[in-house]
């Protein structure tokens, strides 16, 4: 099952690709809404390779997942894999210059299952797809603006 949304940003494709490759902040708004996040291996500088593993609450269960990036090629494309309760899930996060200053981001998000109850979740998701794609649009529209925010305070 696959989401995908797609958004123009008023910041030059630099400026937003360092912002997203800014992965501390994400550690620490993940820690500030609950969830237990560690990183694996060496995180001097974003590289392929580089992981998380992170314990959070969803729906009254204690989840766990590993997050590893299994691509980056700065200033244009990060892809991320993770891995959790049967379900794989692949994020690629696509960047194109259309001026020097405006950048469009292209979000993926596919959702794959491994077991018989990962297919049962993605098979209810699939009876609220309209629901899901619009929440998923909001959200990516949403991240979009707060990154043109911190652009624009920082210029």
């Amino acid at each position: 099952m696959k989401f995908s949304s797609r958004e123009d940003i008023e910041a030059p494709v630099a400026s937003v690709f360092a912002m997203l490759s800014d992965f501390e902040t994400f550690e620490r708004s993940a820690i500030r809404r609950g969830a237990d996040v560690q990183r694996v291996g060496d995180h001097d500088h974003p590289h392929v390779g580089q992981a998380w593993e992170a314990r959070f609450q969803l729906r009254g269960r204690e989840r766990q997942t590993r997050v590893t990036l299994i691509q980056y090629t700065p200033p244009t494309e990060m892809v991320f894999e993770s891995e959790s309760g049967g379900l794989d899930t692949l994020l690629e996060i696509e960047l194109i210059a259309l001026s020097q200053k405006r950048t469009r981001i292209s979000v993926e998000f596919e959702v794959k299952p491994r077991t018989l109850s990962a297919r049962l979740i993605v098979q209810s998701m699939k009876l609220a797809k309209g629901r899901i794609t619009k929440g998923f649009k909001l959200r990516v529209a949403d991240f979009a603006r707060d990154i043109e925010h911190r652009y624009s305070r920082s210029a």
